[in-house]
């Protein structure tokens, strides 16, 4: 089924790097919109060079869109950039605070001549005390409490992906489209923002809240206070491992009945869920030695064929062949800078029943830069002396 595109129209310009700023114009793009990401000349986006646990930004989170690469820093880069914002709907930037002002580019700037635009800025923090710090993920999850909830005691560790990025870059593409729904009633666009600060704040509502409630902050993940009767890794006997949940009242006899703990479903001291939960020490290790006579798919097999919650102890590579992904367009298919074929996660929602898949493949550093230029109005001969200054890639 052809990929929804419910942006088709919509003219998106992105100055970004990284992950969070791509991610917010991979939202968009997805869904529909045109999108120019403009890079400096002549190499582009440095995150498309990054090695280590950096190699994967670009690819993750650069598709769908063309390539524009630049050299702002001459007037004839920035005059051809100019002409690209006035016919956007919506620009994306997530530099350091002041440097798209300082190329005449900021909010402040743009407005004026062009009220129309919707102004997107990924900041470390939104406008207070800290908004002029330096920030990254890894920043804010330390600060905001996420790498204490996460790691051992005394061992604050980051999250095994950089989910404050990305879920900065999601409220950021909600805020646009809410930005731009207002716009079709007012005529005017306006500046939207999104904080990785604040974005860790909101991760961290429900701790919040906890602490508020009980009056006692809670300890890190690693050595919480269990809130259900089992909620745990099981070990299996050929070496694997799944999780199985059972967490209310109608789950658990039918669990017992499954594998043959029938005295515990009949215990009148396991009654309710909250008994069940005092009485871990006692359950969990019965309940283990049950669980690890099956193969992980013997056990996968049980648990799912009486609806307890489970899971496979799964690594980022196996999401390549999941059946569920695979078979619900769940993965868009893209060529990578070396022209090998590979298939990564598409957007987590569906619109009538479709998987949003963009248009897939990663552009080449300036790709689209003639065809860009000679859409602004630019002569082929214009277009030659850009490339000739080495204003424009392409």
């Amino acid at each position: 089924m052809t990929s929804p595109t419910p942006l088709a129209g919509i003219r998106v310009v992105e100055f970004t790097h990284m992950i969070m700023g791509p991610s917010v114009a991979m939202v968009l793009a997805d869904l529909g919109a045109e999108v120019v990401k403009v890079e400096p000349a002549p190499a582009g986006d440095s995150t498309r060079r990054l090695t280590g646990s950096g190699t994967g930004f670009h690819a993750a989170f650069g598709r769908s869109r063309r390539s524009l690469c630049v050299d702002m820093k001459t007037p004839e880069g920035l005059a051809l950039v100019r002409r690209l914002v006035a016919r956007a709907d919506v620009l994306v930037e997530n530099f350091r605070p002041g440097a798209m002002a300082k190329l005449g580019l900021g909010y402040a700037q743009l407005a004026q001549d062009h009220p129309r635009l919707v102004y997107c800025s990924c900041k470390g923090f939104l406008p207070g005390p800290y908004e002029h710090r330096t920030a990254l993920d890894e920043v804010v999850q330390m600060m905001g409490g996420l790498a204490y909830m996460t790691g051992p005691v005394g061992r604050p560790l980051r999250a095994g992906s950089s989910v404050v990025d990305i879920m900065g870059g999601l409220s950021a593409a909600v805020a646009i489209l809410a930005a731009l729904r207002e716009r079709e009633e007012t005529g005017r666009g306006g500046e939207v923002q999104s904080g990785l600060f604040e974005t860790v704040a909101l991760l961290m509502a429900q701790h919040m809240a906890q602490t508020a409630i009980t009056g006692r902050e809670p300890a890190p993940m690693s050595v919480r206070t269990p809130a259900w009767p089992v909620y745990d890794v099981f070990d299996t006997a050929d070496g694997g491992q799944v999780f199985v949940g059972v967490v209310t009242d109608t789950q658990w006899p039918a669990f017992c009945e499954a594998f043959g703990l029938d005295d515990l479903a009949h215990d009148p001291a396991l009654a309710t869920k909250n008994q069940r939960v005092e009485a871990r020490e006692r359950t969990i290790p019965r309940i283990a030695a049950a669980l690890a006579s099956y193969t992980k798919a013997e056990l996968m097999a049980k648990v799912e064929a009486i609806g307890m919650p489970f899971a496979p102890i799964g690594r980022p590579a196996d999401l390549f062949e999941d059946p569920h992904l695979k078979g619900s367009g769940g993965l868009v298919p893209l060529t990578l800078p070396d022209g090998r074929p590979v298939a990564l996660p598409a957007l987590p929602v569906t619109l009538d029943g479709v998987r949003p898949g963009g248009t897939g493949d990663l552009r080449p550093p300036g790709a689209d830069g003639a065809a860009i230029a000679a859409e602004l109005g630019y002569s082929a001969a214009e277009i030659a002396a850009l490339r000739e200054q080495g204003v424009l890639t392409g």
